[in-house]
């Protein structure tokens, strides 16, 4: 009894040290990877910017689009924070307005999808 616990426990001692050791060359292979890759190559991709930023100038929306606008807008309310407070709403009410019309246009597109795809999986099942 006393071999069969003896035999255990050495068995499980070597199975955490086997995880141990994967453990560390998972973390040294992360490491190397981490070193070695050129992340700097999609920091400096403008035309990335360039397409987010027409973006954003697309939108006709009133609301604050930066940062500096939302902290422009807070400083001419300073005194004001009922009047803060009609335009956060607001502009809360326009962003879910944009959000709903953005999904109910997703939604079509993907239910038209879908259609266009049984469609073409009828007609081959037919032929």
């Amino acid at each position: 009894m006393i071999n069969l616990i003896s035999r255990t426990i050495s068995q499980i001692s070597s199975l955490l040290k086997g995880l141990q050791i994967k453990g560390f060359l998972a973390v040294v292979i992360v490491g190397f990877l981490m070193l070695t890759t050129n992340i700097a190559a999609g920091q400096n991709n403008t035309g990335l910017k360039e397409r987010v930023r027409e973006q954003i100038q697309q939108n006709d929306s009133q609301r604050p689009r930066t940062l500096g606008e939302w902290n422009k807008e807070a400083r001419e309310t300073e005194g004001a924070p009922g009047k803060r407070l009609e335009k956060i709403g607001k502009e809360s009410a326009e962003a879910f307005k944009q959000f709903g019309s953005g999904y109910v246009e997703g939604a079509q597109k993907t239910a038209n999808d879908v259609g266009d795809s049984a469609a073409q999986t009828g007609k081959k099942i037919l032929d």
